[in-house]
């Protein structure tokens, strides 16, 4: 990162977005965020806009080309825009291929196109490995086969982007991500329980059968991690899982989080579902192996069991004030 002065990142607004933005910033890059705020928020990042280094520009990359002088500006882009919601497209199957896909395709063109900006680093997901066989699952298991049109599209997104290393000349930086919580999230299971139980303290409808079991990770061991990658980038391509070292299920998620908002004798009412998972498209067990990342010195402060509970105080007070 030594080498760059300004920094694109999209979906800036975002949950994960919003916290690197905010990173970038304090480290004194000049960063411009790009968000169409269609699942982006606002306050995000309201105390970025008062900072001179900060610049938001409100755009959906599907108009990419209104972006072409910031794109021009720019050393590095940071493309974390995406439909965070995998359950999304069980209603419209359309959201995935134009927010993942194709904003990435569109990108990706326009870095071609432009004389600065050259390297891409990405917000892939656990979800492109599909229910791996092997668990904790490494960056170089095959066959990668996705269950749902999210993890699909961010693998084929993967695809484009190697591509474009290796036909244009553009570098590509590819995280594969676990369950990453932290202040300012919106969705996923801790933001619908705390929902959930403030509307009703006595009972809570939990989709599933309560044994998902799956990574967390907070935020703030994310960034850690990606920058940790970033400062040792030295090649064209290339693809770091980040996750954490345990696994936590959907049960004790809903207790730790009813415990966090004072809450006792909460009855669990366990929805079901498809094979004892939340809906279609939902992997039930996930574990990342971070052996590589780990090799270049990170490792997460926090397991999953803290991360979940930190994650729960955070957004409690954000949500139950």
């Amino acid at each position: 990162m030594k080498d760059f002065k300004n920094v694109l990142v999209t979906g800036a607004a975002g949950f994960m977005g919003s916290h690197l933005c905010e990173r970038l910033v304090k480290s004194n890059f000049e960063v411009y965020g790009i968000d169409n705020l269609s699942m982006g928020r606002v306050e995000n990042i309201a105390h970025l806009t008062v900072n001179e280094n900060f610049h938001f520009i409100k755009e959906d990359l599907l108009n990419v080309h209104k972006l072409r002088n910031v794109i021009d500006e720019c050393d590095i882009v940071f493309h974390f825009a995406a439909n965070p919601e995998v359950r999304a497209a069980l209603t419209n199957s359309h959201i995935d291929f134009k927010q993942n896909l194709m904003a990435t395709y569109m990108l990706l063109e326009a870095m071609r196109k432009s004389n600065q900006m050259k390297i891409m680093v990405f917000a892939s997901t656990s979800t492109v490995y599909g229910e791996a066989k092997v668990l904790p699952t490494p960056e170089d298991y095959a066959p990668l086969k996705p269950i749902s049109l999210y993890g699909a599209t961010k693998l084929g997104c993967e695809a484009l982007i190697a591509s474009y290393t290796h036909t244009f000349g553009l570098k590509g930086l590819v995280f594969r991500f676990a369950n990453i919580i932290g202040p300012r999230l919106r969705h996923g299971v801790i933001y619908d329980f705390i929902l959930k139980l403030k509307a009703n303290p006595k009972k809570l409808e939990i989709l599933g059968d309560g044994t998902q079991t799956k990574s967390y990770l907070h935020i703030n061991d994310c960034l850690d991690g990606v920058f940790t990658a970033i400062k040792n980038f030295d090649g064209d391509f290339e693809v770091y899982n980040v996750g954490g070292e345990d696994q936590v299920n959907v049960k004790t998620i809903a207790k730790i989080v009813a415990e966090e908002m004072g809450l006792k004798n909460v009855e669990f009412k366990f929805l079901g579902g498809p094979e004892g998972r939340g809906w279609l498209g939902d992997v039930k067990a996930m574990l990342l192996d971070c052996k590589k990342l780990k090799a270049l010195g990170w490792k997460p402060k926090y397991s999953g069991v803290e991360a979940v509970r930190l994650a729960a105080q955070q957004l409690i007070k954000e949500l139950c004030p």
